[in-house]
This record gives C-alpha cells, sequence and structure tokens, in this order.
C-alpha cells in the first residue's frame, strides 16, 4: 500500500518540477498499477485533467471497461469533487491520500475547497445558476428513447 503512495506522491513532485500542481494518483489492481497520471492544467485547457481522471480513464482503457470495483485509487492530495464523482461512478470503493484540501488552501489551492464548503451547507452559494427547463412536449425525450431501446 504505501509504495503506491509513494509513487503518487513521486508523480506529484515530478509534476509540481514541470510547472504543474502538486497531486498524482495512481490506479491500481490487484496489486498492479493500471494507470497513472497528473494534473495537466498547466499543459492543456481542459479542467477535466486531473490526476485521478487521467489514472481512471488509463485503467478504464486498459480494462475496457467502466467499472472499475476491486480498483484502488492512491492519490497525493484529497480527490476533489469531479474526481470523488468519476470514482464513485467507476464503482471504485477505496481511496488513499496524503495531503488534505485545508494543506491544499494554505499553498493557494482553494476551489475544492470552496465546493466542498458549498456542499458541506457551509457556503450559501456558488457563482453559479442551476435550473431546470422541461423538454418541451413536442421534442423527442431522450430519456424515453434510451429507456425503449434498452428493452
Amino acid at each position: 500500500m504505501e509504495k503506491f503512495l509513494h509513487r503518487a506522491i513521486d508523480l506529484a513532485i515530478e509534476n509540481v518540477e514541470n510547472g504543474g500542481t502538486p497531486y498524482g494518483a495512481v490506479l491500481v489492481k490487484d496489486g498492479i498499477i493500471i494507470g497513472e497520471g497528473v494534473n495537466t492544467l498547466h499543459q492543456a485547457y481542459d479542467v477535466s485533467g486531473h490526476a485521478e481522471m487521467i489514472a481512471i480513464r488509463e485503467g478504464q482503457q486498459k480494462l475496457q471497461t467502466n467499472d472499475l470495483s476491486g480498483c484502488i485509487i492512491y492519490a497525493s492530495g484529497h480527490p476533489c469533487p469531479m474526481c470523488l464523482g468519476a470514482i464513485g461512478i467507476t464503482q471504485i470503493k477505496h481511496v488513499y491520500f496524503a495531503n488534505t484540501v485545508e494543506e491544499g488552501a494554505e499553498v493557494g489551492l482553494t476551489i475544492s475547497g470552496q465546493i466542498y464548503d458549498y456542499l458541506k451547507g457551509q457556503k450559501d452559494r456558488l457563482d453559479l445558476k442551476i435550473e431546470h427547463i422541461p423538454i418541451p412536449v413536442d421534442d423527442v425525450d431522450p430519456m424515453k428513447l434510451y429507456a425503449k431501446k434498452s428493452r
């Protein structure tokens, strides 16, 4: 277990040395690394370029599945809400991490903390408006279309 967390930390250190943020992640199944990643936000304009997301993508491609149950994520920092969403959707059941959200905030990495505060009800709002607009009656409902096709 410790060697995988060390690998995630080494990836994070290498990423900092290359101008990135201090995040690295390793996806492991049955004691074998099947995916690795670092935050690539400094290289590409892609907000989903987080270490955990990249490690998950690699693992999904390697195993040719969206179901990563039985896998473990080791991350240099606490996964953000987006990464936790992907971890949950892929059925990963265990995450080990080194640095906390608070430690990230101490060095200026605050976006995840703001989102966590909102989700915990400690922040009134994000600068975001989310509003439901029902599908117009004359339009095809993609959910109903999916239901018909998946039977």
